[in-house]
């Protein structure tokens, strides 16, 4: 690509979406999908896009019809640009819980299939219950929305995923500035959210900000996503287009490894969902 060509047009999540195919192959029921570059976090998909499409995979095969509550993803080996599969199983379903397995595969250079990520997923239907409501408070942040910090996307430096995002960060240090804090707040939404209804939103958005930890150290170093569980709250949106806030808390450090807490809150401060990671970081 010369100097003067123009860069190449994003494709958002909705697009990648509609492009999915179903397959027969063998008993296992799977479903393709395209990953662009422009969806790229280093030499991997970001992996709360692939996440979201692992959902939509469990619900294509499975059915849409009980609410997503809790997602545990394992982060096996990297998936590249281009086509991969979600090879999907039904574990379980009784009453009122369906147990859900999926598993990305991906050709390698010689053909081979390779596995990107190991997903189990529950989805459970509303039920009766004797339980007060308990919601947790959302308290405000160090600065808002308007005075936040807003990153900016430097092409070969921050994650080519980014690209589809907004980020505004609220409170806790830069990646790679030697802060003192071991936390943050960021501001975030979908640059194009047409198409994509709040649950894969509330995968994608709690996946998308860096560990705190990163802001400890001085100079770069990579970090990958080790094994990732989520447990979410069905939530509704009166502001579809507005931010959601990303809270992550490092909790422990120690041998190259981070285990984090993220709290995600939508537009209108519902808790959309808790997200705990063991996190690699490389350096």
């Amino acid at each position: 690509m010369s100097e003067n060509a123009p860069a190449p047009a994003l494709v958002s999540l909705s697009q990648l979406l509609s492009r999915r195919q179903q397959l027969e192959v063998g008993a296992t029921p799977r479903i393709r999908f395209h990953v662009t570059p422009d969806w790229q976090q280093g030499r991997t998909t970001f992996g709360g896009l692939l996440s979201a499409l692992v959902v939509q995979a469990m619900r294509d095969v499975c059915g849409a019809d009980w609410p997503l509550r809790a997602l545990q993803t394992n982060f096996v080996g990297p998936v590249a640009p281009g086509a991969f599969d979600v090879e999907v199983t039904l574990l379980r379903q009784g009453k009122n819980i369906r147990q859900v397995q999926a598993r990305v595969v991906q050709a390698d250079a010689s053909g081979a299939e390779q596995t990107g990520g190991v997903l189990l997923g529950v989805f459970g239907t509303g039920r009766e219950s004797g339980l007060p409501e308990l919601r947790p408070v959302h308290e405000p942040a160090a600065k808002d929305i308007d005075s936040a910090f807003k990153w900016a996307y430097v092409p070969n430096l921050t994650p080519a995923f980014t690209q589809h995002f907004e980020f505004r960060q609220a409170e806790g240090g830069l990646p790679f500035t030697g802060a003192d804090e071991w936390h943050s707040r960021v501001y975030t939404r979908l640059n194009a959210v047409d198409g994509v209804d709040n649950e894969l939103q509330t995968v994608l958005l709690a996946d998308a900000g860096p560990t705190p930890a990163l802001a400890r150290l001085r100079g770069f170093a990579p970090a990958s996503s080790v094994s990732w569980a989520l447990e979410l709250r069905p939530v509704t949106l009166a502001d579809t287009l507005g931010f959601w806030r990303v809270d992550k808390e490092a909790l422990a450090t120690g041998e190259g490894y981070v285990n984090e807490k993220t709290t995600l809150w939508t537009p209108e401060g519902q808790m959309a969902a808790l997200g705990y990671q063991v996190v690699a970081v490389y350096g």
